[in-house]
């Protein structure tokens, strides 16, 4: 089997590559920007829309080869440097178009509207444009926007910033284990690592190991963080936002009331959080328990998969599907769309990305481990949520945003711990095991990210009051915020309070991790729906797959049964987590 990815099926040689970006560098992006003081024109904005549809088709291929590529080896300079030239493209892009968005909104609704009703081959742009209505205060006249425009690759600065120094220019450490064995430690295969480990002594080299690079850094990173604020910051002045927390949630008209009635819930409704860590403590006689603990099993198996086991696991826990969905899952699975091992220089981690069109592509780091099977069915429901996309929806709505992106892979996890707690041949320390895992994940996904939403929104506040920011202040907000959410003081830790460096979404995607808990929280809801047999509560959870970026995600969400303008509705995960934490304590002392 193969377990690389085949980037020859985005492009079958460098030439074909090399043809779609001078296609949009020297064609398309002129052609967008000849419309210029045209677009009150249908003729203008027939060309625009043209245009438009053309790059839809083109931009994404290239800069997946490019991603892709460059993902597989963080150390190759010839893919880094093709994905640079991608990316210039996109600064290109952004100057040659950044007049539409003034002329058309010049133009007001009602004509963009009707437009549309005339002309049905551009109708995959509608929806964009009902978005940019809604954005319409905020959006400058055409010279300003041109000038912001040009500031774009020093705002995307702190980003490149950070991935150099956390991966490309990361040196891995490497510690002796207690039985004498030396290892290298590095971010994919530490949690194995630490989950294997029989003494606190040994974690704590392991994880002092982990973080020495964000250690030795620790001013770097603050600076970096720092001016990745200020960047936002500035761009909300400029166009006249509320907050940094606004300017990421008004464009898809989510109100800012869902945010802080997540972290309002997460971090007072967090009772059996400190009462499982108790738990593990106690059963696993630990001195004390620390953070990196998470990873100790309170019932030790030594069971490895194989990538061919994990994916059948998964092929069987979903047969209970609609036929449909089981062939999509086999489509997203196939060779040469997922990349499977571990690899020097490999980007860590996990993802599925695809769209336009574009057949998805799956990166894993497998390591065998039952969280290894998990990840696959994750990755894999992101893949079909991708072909449900591009199946129903044309070129322009195909998108769909990061609020709903976690749904259809959180789903996947639910049903694959139901089904591994079903098998017939299910012991007592297996079912602790998957107990475990089950109250890992609420852990991770939605207290953890919450954690770090707050921690988000709490140092953009600082920014907006032209408070300083240094090394320190970073890491006692997120000291003070775990003795919050978990209990724990992480200054014991020496190293931990830099967690803030450690996590890659705080630099690359501004108040994105949120998202993942409200993804959680939804597929619980959709997922208890199904189980306890709605009636078309599947069909409804399909058709919201289907939906793609054509609606605003809450009204995605809420056709599929979940409301978010109801603090109630994230009451079901401490609830679940409750009863999870109640069944293991029963389970452990017997």
């Amino acid at each position: 089997m193969n377990y690389d990815w085949d980037l020859t099926n985005i492009y079958k040689t460098e030439e074909d590559f090399e043809k779609d970006l001078k296609t949009i560098e020297e064609e398309i992006i002129p052609s967008m920007a000849k419309t210029k003081g045209r677009l009150n024109t249908e003729e203008g904005l027939c060309e625009y829309c043209k245009g438009s549809l053309e790059l839809e088709r083109l931009l994404q291929p290239v800069y997946m080869y490019a991603a892709c590529a460059s993902d597989l080896d963080k150390r190759d300079l010839e893919a880094n440097k093709r994905l640079g030239r991608v990316m210039i493209l996109f600064q290109k892009l952004g100057e040659g178009t950044s007049f539409a968005e003034p002329e058309i909104l010049a133009l007001g609704p009602a004509k963009v509207a009707e437009f549309f009703r005339n002309h049905k081959e551009y109708q995959g742009l509608d929806f964009a444009y009902v978005k940019l209505f809604h954005n319409q205060k905020y959006v400058l006249d055409g010279k300003t926007e041109e000038i912001l425009s040009n500031y774009n690759p020093l705002l995307r600065g702190p980003r490149s910033l950070y991935s150099t120094l956390s991966t490309a220019d990361r040196i891995n450490c490497k510690v002796t284990l207690d039985n004498g064995e030396e290892v290298e430690v590095n971010t994919s295969n530490w949690t194995g690592l630490m989950a294997s480990s029989h003494s606190a002594a040994e974690r704590e080299r392991i994880f002092n190991a982990l973080y020495k690079n964000f250690d030795e850094h620790k001013n770097t990173y603050a600076e970096i963080y720092n001016q990745l604020l200020q960047g936002e910051y500035a761009e909300v002045k400029a166009r006249g936002y509320d907050s940094i927390l606004a300017s990421h949630l008004y464009s898809n008209n989510i109100p800012l009331s869902v945010f802080h009635n997540l972290i309002e819930v997460a971090s007072t409704h967090n009772e059996d959080v400190k009462r499982y860590f108790a738990l593990k403590q106690k059963y696993l006689g630990l001195e004390k328990y620390r953070t990196y603990d998470r990873f100790l099993e309170l019932a030790r198996s030594d069971k490895h998969y194989t990538y061919e086991e994990a994916r059948d696991i998964f092929y069987e826990s979903i047969k209970w599907y609609p036929e449909d969905y089981q062939k999509k899952a086999h489509e997203a699975t196939k060779e040469g769309y997922v990349d499977v091992n571990i690899k020097p220089a490999k980007r860590g981690g996990a993802y599925s990305t695809g769209g336009s069109n574009i057949h998805p592509f799956i990166l894993l780091n497998f390591d065998g481990r039952l969280d290894d099977v998990f990840t696959l069915a994750h990755e894999s429901g992101h893949s079909v949520h991708t072909l449900y996309s591009e199946e129903a929806q044309p070129l322009g709505k195909q998108d769909y945003t990061i609020f709903v992106a976690e749904i259809a892979s959180t789903f996947n996890e639910h049903n694959l711990l139901d089904y591994f707690l079903k098998s017939p041949t299910l012991g007592k320390n297996d079912k602790i095991a998957l107990l475990q895992k089950s109250i890992d994940e609420i852990l991770s996904t939605f207290y953890r990210q919450s954690l770090f939403a707050h921690y988000e929104y709490e140092i953009a506040t600082m920014v907006e009051n032209n408070e300083p920011l240094d090394y320190k202040v970073l890491s006692d907000t997120m000291t003070r915020l775990y003795k919050q959410y978990y209990g724990i003081d992480i200054e014991e830790e020496k190293v931990k309070p830099l967690v803030w460096a450690y996590i890659p979404h705080l630099f690359n995607s501004p108040f994105y991790v949120y998202q993942y808990a409200t993804s959680f929280t939804a597929s619980l809801l959709i997922y208890d729906k199904i189980k306890r047999g709605e009636e078309g509560a599947f069909d409804r959870y399909i058709d919201m797959l289907k939906t793609g970026g054509s609606a605003y995600p809450l009204e995605e969400v809420k056709a599929a049964g979940v409301d978010f303008t109801r603090r109630e509705t994230f009451y079901a995960v401490p609830a679940r987590l409750r009863d999870l934490v109640d069944e293991l304590e029963a389970l452990l002392k017997e």
